[in-house]
């Protein structure tokens, strides 16, 4: 069982949705699927560079295959997604490559459906398993957010309203979800709990992004 390895890259490769690496290692070369967010970053890295990645080796009756991820907290969540029924390993690496693992959690976590089923391959029926069956287990998994009276607020109140008016101007689950974390330190007091100041604040950092 392969658990990690490094060596130097020797080429990058994409086959439809499935990205990869070919990580030489003290003369063998071993063929490493990974996120696309991770191989966006590696198919411009030297073929000098010195490269590790935590390894989820999977043996099927047609052979094995190596998914490889920077931080092994990241192969342990690839590893609890995976546990759950209708996650394959495709899925899995769409979930972890639609969004960073803080992110996904979070929306694991609070049940966040919209931002689960952004990634390619997840329904609203799997993304309901996934916040069920995960919601307590990943409860070990600390994610640093500030828990202001801003953020309360919007939770209990204003999230839906607000996510409807930025669907309907054309942005998607995970812009609208970075804005209203980037928004929440910004507000405080009576602007807190007024929708209209989450919304202006909100399309000022969209535009921002855009630029």
């Amino acid at each position: 069982m392969i658990g990690w390895l490094e060596g130097h890259l020797g080429h990058t490769w994409q086959e439809g949705n499935r990205c990869g690496l070919l990580l030489i290692c003290a003369g063998v070369g071993y063929e490493v699927q990974i996120s696309k967010e991770l191989w966006a970053v590696h198919r411009l890295s030297p073929g000098a560079a010195t490269l590790s990645f935590w390894i989820h080796h999977l043996h099927r009756e047609d052979g094995s295959v190596l998914f490889g991820f920077s931080h092994q907290q990241e192969r342990n969540l690839f590893r609890l997604l995976i546990g759950v029924s209708g996650v394959g390993p495709q899925v899995a690496m769409a979930l972890m490559g639609a969004m960073e693992a803080p992110v996904l959690i979070e929306a694991i976590q609070q049940g966040n459906l919209n931002l689960l089923c952004s990634a390619q391959g997840v329904g609203k029926r799997t993304a309901e398993r996934l916040s069920l069956e995960l919601r307590q287990k990943l409860d070990s998994y600390v994610i640093s957010h500030n828990q202001e009276a801003s953020l309360a607020a919007l939770e209990t109140n204003l999230r839906p309203e607000l996510e409807q008016m930025l669907t309907s101007l054309g942005y998607g689950p995970l812009e609208i979800h970075e804005a209203l974390k980037a928004v929440n330190p910004l507000l405080s007091g009576d602007d807190a709990e007024n929708s209209d100041a989450w919304l202006r604040e909100s399309l000022r950092w969209l535009g921002q992004t855009a630029n």
